[in-house]
């Protein structure tokens, strides 16, 4: 199995054992950096960062350099044809006859999805909006296993901003799938992890999410002092001896494990950026917090750049990890590159340990949208290209996910683009939960989500639009 040609959109592009080469090649190349110098000779890397970034554009810029390669970079949107209103697919198709590799970050949530689908060379997903950071999760998991070996059966608690934090959203699928046994998430106030990736999590990967009553939440340093926390996720691998009822608290146990904290996005979010999140109501990691019981051994991560939720005092403590995942970017992202461009090899099983969903696909020109303003697919310059689609992950209820940012939408209403022979007044529109769902065969499916779609389309209100039935029987439409 090869990883030549291929994109790394989502942390999801690779399988474990895929995961596990790059380290593998990572290690053999951090080891014999003066040997790779001739490794990309003759290649080239662009880096589009349309968003801030240092130590990523700069990890990847190294590591091309690092392997004999060049790069080409753009540093903000304002320079580029992107600010005269040129589509993300027509940049894609330019800058991939240019360069031989493509690293993007951009703020809109999928846009790594489009550039990867029109460039014709690899792409890298160097953070899309809140969506996610697949390759900083590659650090992250690459310093766990140095530091503990192994990421299956540790404790995780992830702290501060879990709702616009990507680098948390690609870190808890991977987390998942490499078999961690418990993830405690301890979000600021207001900074809950999203629901879709809640979902995402218990629907893909299996395992079990507890959740804790409203009434019961803490400060993170009340929380790793012993209280409770927000939620849980149990992975299917651990006993699941857990039971949540009223009045039952969580305790946090990650002596063994790591605290991952994240800084507050400001940038994601105007409620956050006008202060919604004050600072004493913040998580915040610190000396004090470290000499609690139980975390004589646990790693303290960030994905850095760190403002007030992580102190200096604790950056000489053995157990502080942020430098060292910055330092190991390099040699991993020069395994990511080295493999995408095919002048590295190693050998992967052909075993997946991840296990692929074949959920049915949804596309069409007209009907539901995704319902998240940060995505790519609601963006005027994309929308006259880019078409809404959607896996659909469960029927009861009826539940979309955007292919592009993976947010979830519930449409309220159905409707058969085969209707009685094409007879105009029984061109009917039903709620979806209704048992029409169930009739229509799945090439004749529209979806809206609402009534003035439905309507604006030339659908009529049925009897079952509004009081949905489930049980009758009927030919297919």
């Amino acid at each position: 199995m090869s990883l030549a040609k291929r994109n790394l959109v989502t942390i999801d592009d690779l399988s474990n054992q895929e995961i596990e080469a790059v380290f593998s090649l990572a290690d053999e190349m951090s080891e014999s950096m003066k040997e790779q110098r001739n490794l990309c000779s003759g290649l080239i890397m662009a880096t589009l960062f349309f968003e801030p970034s240092t130590r990523t554009r700069l990890s990847f810029e190294a590591a091309m350099h690092r392997m004999g390669g060049s790069v080409i970079s753009v540093v903000e949107m304002g320079a580029t044809s992107l600010a005269k209103g040129e589509s993300i697919a027509d940049m894609a198709r330019v800058v991939g006859r240019y360069a031989d590799i493509i690293v993007i970050r951009h703020p809109w949530e999928g846009a790594a999805k489009v550039a990867a689908d029109y460039a014709g060379v690899p792409v890298i997903n160097a953070g899309d909006g809140s969506h996610e950071h697949p390759t900083q999760t590659l650090c992250d998991l690459y310093t766990l296993k140095k530091e503990r070996q192994q990421v299956k059966g540790l404790k995780i608690a992830l702290c501060g901003d879990l709702k616009y934090g990507r680098t948390i959203h690609s870190l808890t699928y991977a987390l998942a799938r490499f078999g961690a046994a418990r993830i405690y998430f301890c979000p600021g106030p207001g900074l809950e992890m999203p629901p879709h990736v809640l979902g995402k999590l218990t629907q893909d990967y299996g395992g079990k999410l507890l959740k804790a009553p409203a009434d019961d939440l803490h400060s993170v340093t009340q929380t790793l002092a012993g209280q409770s926390v927000d939620a849980i996720y149990i992975t299917p691998s651990d006993s699941h001896q857990l039971a949540l009822m009223p009045g039952v608290q969580i305790k946090i146990d990650i002596s063994e494990g790591a605290i991952y904290v994240t800084r507050l996005q400001k940038e994601r979010a105007e409620d956050v950026g006008r202060g919604a999140v004050s600072k004493k109501d913040y998580p915040v990691i610190n000396a004090r917090l470290l000499k609690g019981k139980g975390l004589e051994r646990t790693l303290v991560m960030h994905p850095l750049p760190r403002i007030d939720e992580l102190a200096y005092e604790i950056d000489a403590d053995p157990r502080s990890m942020y430098f060292e995942q910055a330092a190991r970017g390099v040699p991993v992202r020069m395994a990511l590159v080295a493999l995408l461009l095919g002048v590295k090899k190693v050998d992967i099983p052909e075993e997946e340990t991840l296990l692929r969903i074949d959920y049915p696909l949804y596309k069409r020109d007209f009907g539901v949208k995704c319902q998240n303003p940060k995505c790519v697919s609601v963006q005027e310059t994309e929308t006259r290209y880019i078409k809404p689609e959607f896996k659909i992950i469960k029927t009861k209820p009826l539940t979309l996910r955007c292919v592009y940012c993976e947010h979830e939408t519930h449409p309220q209403y159905i409707a058969s683009s085969k209707w009685h022979d094409g007879t105009l007044e029984k061109k009917r529109y039903y709620s979806s939960d209704s048992f029409m769902l169930e009739r229509i065969k799945a090439e004749n499916l529209i979806i809206f989500g609402s009534e003035s779609e439905a309507q604006d389309r030339g659908f009529k209100r049925s009897q079952y639009a509004t009081t949905p039935e489930k049980g009758r029987g009927g030919a297919k439409r």
